[in-house]
């Protein structure tokens, strides 16, 4: 691997190396890209094939495997992924997202709302293909051609039209090959955090267990709940005060990826203090109800939205990981409304959890935080790998670095 030396020449696309060339995707496969079949999705059975569809990829282009149905259809033989085959959605939100055929995951039959193309493997390799539609390049693209009407899609004919950057096919092969080592180790990565998430749930039942000297208590007797700041759009500014939200929850732990600052003078009780437990009380998403976060030292002084609340307690460690458990989930789920997804303070007053001795508390509360720091160590490098990924693509992708 080299930095590129070679000269580089302006194209519809940006700048690219002298000697690669640009094409258009329908001129580098082996037919015209193919809708998918019209038919209705069945209970997932192994007598018929998987029925790929949008909502069974995910958005880094694997294959969802959580609720997968299967399709039933005289015609079915005619639309199964062969190896190397790409897909792409063509309407809704996920247009443009793509799915990359793997023969680990079966016999697939894909969807209508689904495109195939087929690359020839003489012009175009399929790794190097399906990295160039995760490019901003493409991206950019993707962003013009949905939008030209109200609702967002693009046709076969578009995606034939699509222009695509091509080296040389063995540098394709190549580049291929360095960013399929990149996602084994990054894969790698991801098993290790699901382990580790595994571990702490597993142990968090285990230590949460109640024994015969523990007590039981209701949260309204050992905290409060405290309601969250009601705002207009008129107060918000590009800074301020930042307004914890549902977003700013992430896996049990504060994010700061999307955040909203109000400039509006703010009463002490809507202002979040260190070892508060930040829980989302009202969402549009039923799963998302009591997901928490507990407010570390650097975002004391923030305030909090009135989605959310506060829960405030000298316990609060301790009771951080009870509200992770089933313990608090299966009373949420109780007491939840019918139409209107939220619990009310009263509602969370009330809530019962086992309630060990405060050195007992100590010693369950060290424990799974300690696990939950090996976790964000692995969060953090993962996040870097990923990272690191993109930028190695980009190079790539524009002939900075040059393998062959």
């Amino acid at each position: 691997m080299e930095l590129s030396k070679t000269k580089y020449k302006q194209t519809e696309i940006g700048l690219i190396p002298e000697d690669w060339e640009v094409l258009k995707l329908k001129k580098t496969l082996v037919e015209n890209p193919k809708y998918g079949i019209g038919a209705a999705a069945i209970d997932f059975n192994f007598t018929f094939p998987t029925y790929l569809r949008i909502t069974d990829i995910e958005d880094d282009g694997k294959l969802r495997k959580n609720n997968l149905k299967s399709v039933d259809h005289k015609d079915s033989d005619n639309y199964f992924l062969k190896e190397g085959d790409i897909v792409f959605a063509r309407t809704g939100a996920s247009v443009g997202k793509s799915y990359l055929y793997d023969i680990k995951d079966g016999f697939l039959v894909y969807a209508g709302f689904l495109i195939k193309v087929s690359p020839d493997i003489a012009i175009l390799n399929s790794q190097f293909l399906k990295a160039f539609v995760t490019t901003k390049t493409y991206w950019n693209w993707v962003t013009v051609m949905s939008m030209r009407s109200g609702q967002p899609g693009i046709n076969s004919n578009e995606f034939g039209n699509l222009k695509i950057p091509l080296p040389p096919l063995p540098e394709q092969k190549a580049i291929a090959e360095v960013l399929s080592d990149t996602d084994q180790l990054l894969q790698v990565l991801e098993q290790k955090l699901t382990k580790k998430r595994a571990i702490k749930q597993g142990a968090m039942q285990t230590l949460l267990t109640p024994k015969e000297d523990w007590e039981v208590k209701k949260l309204g007797e050992i905290g409060e709940g405290i309601i969250g700041l009601t705002y207009s759009p008129n107060d918000v500014s590009k800074s301020g005060t930042l307004v914890l939200r549902s977003s700013n929850v992430q896996n049990g732990q504060l994010s700061f990826k999307d955040n909203v600052f109000v400039e509006m003078n703010l009463p002490e009780r809507v202002l979040v203090k260190e070892n508060d437990i930040l829980i989302c009380v009202r969402n549009g998403s039923k799963r998302l109800i009591g997901k928490c976060a507990i407010i570390n030292k650097q975002t004391e002084g923030s305030a909090f939205g009135a989605f959310m609340t506060i829960y405030r307690s000298i316990f609060s460690k301790y009771i951080f990981y009870v509200f992770q458990s089933h313990h608090i989930q299966s009373q949420i789920d109780e007491v939840m409304g019918a139409t209107i997804n939220q619990i009310t303070n009263k509602d969370l007053n009330s809530f019962e959890i086992p309630f060990p001795s405060r050195e007992e508390q100590t010693r369950i509360a060290t424990i799974l935080s300690d696990m939950d720091a090996e976790i964000e160590q692995l969060e953090q490098k993962l996040s870097k790998y990923k990272m690191v990924k993109q930028g190695l693509m980009q190079n790539l992708l524009t002939g900075k670095i040059r393998l062959v």
